[in-house]
């Protein structure tokens, strides 16, 4: 299927590794010219040599997005690059355990900007580009908003957020043809995820009494089907979808385990 995304200029955030590693993967395999903005050279750099060695398009640009001033940089720089911005990715966070005991109150506006505020500020910035192109946004959202999970308190309220955000979004936009989308992650095998679980005693076993629960397969989602849904909701092929928060999970989410 052609996603009619040739030559179309997406900023994936947090797009070197894991989930964000696989849209930027997808998005070249579609034609769609992948620009990876993520705080680490050499891993941006990486994903785009495998990337181009695969026959794809892709560009990095080194930004630390904790830092609002890195935002507008980083949009400048893709702009000084390409001139336009057909969609914008905004993946880039990570779980970082910052909970109502745990934390406190710099730990948890610290956490705000690296999974929420970014969000928001990239967004702004590339908002004139998005208008210019009618392209669109989507949110990389996690369960946690849903389910809460225990001992993260920001991460919680920051994909508690993005949903909100989406809505928001999509309604504020739709006077310029911008669809506002999310994908909802829940258990999906990432690197981050694996040095998770290698924190907690007996990870092994504690990884198969998680997996027991995906109601479909048995198995983790693939950060190659999160890619899939994510750059389908991207493309023009998704024209009339907007303002929705999808999951890719399993059924994890929303099925009765004590059914499945």
């Amino acid at each position: 299927m052609d996603l009619q995304l040739k030559d179309k200029v997406i900023v994936v955030t947090g797009g070197a590794r894991g989930i964000g590693k696989g849209i930027s993967q997808v998005l070249a395999r579609e034609g769609a010219i992948a620009v990876i903005v993520s705080r680490t050279a050499a891993e941006n750099l990486k994903t785009v040599h495998e990337i181009e060695n695969n026959g794809g398009k892709a560009f990095q640009v080194e930004a630390d997005l904790c830092k609002p001033e890195s935002c507008e940089e980083a949009i400048n720089a893709v702009l000084a690059k390409f001139g336009r911005i057909d969609g914008l990715v905004n993946n880039a966070g990570e779980n970082d355990g910052v909970g109502l005991q745990s934390g406190n109150y710099e730990k948890f506006i610290i956490s705000l900007h690296k999974n929420l505020i970014h969000y928001y500020l990239m967004a702004h910035y590339a908002l004139p580009a998005l208008i210019k192109s009618q392209g669109s946004i989507l949110n990389i959202t996690s369960k946690t908003a849903d389910t809460g999970q225990g001992g993260t308190s920001a991460y919680a309220a920051s994909n508690g957020g993005r949903n909100a955000l989406t809505r928001e979004w999509a309604v504020e936009l739709l006077p310029h043809n911008i669809r506002v989308n999310a994908v909802v992650v829940a258990e999906c095998w990432t690197p981050l995820y694996e040095r998770w679980i290698n924190t907690v005693e007996n990870p092994e076993e504690k990884l198969q009494s998680i997996v027991q629960n995906i109601p479909l397969g048995k198995r983790m989602t693939t950060t190659e089907e999160i890619a899939n849904m994510a750059v389908f909701l991207l493309s023009p092929l998704s024209s009339h979808t907007t303002g929705q928060i999808t999951y890719v999970d399993g059924g994890y989410v929303h099925l009765d385990r004590s059914i499945t």
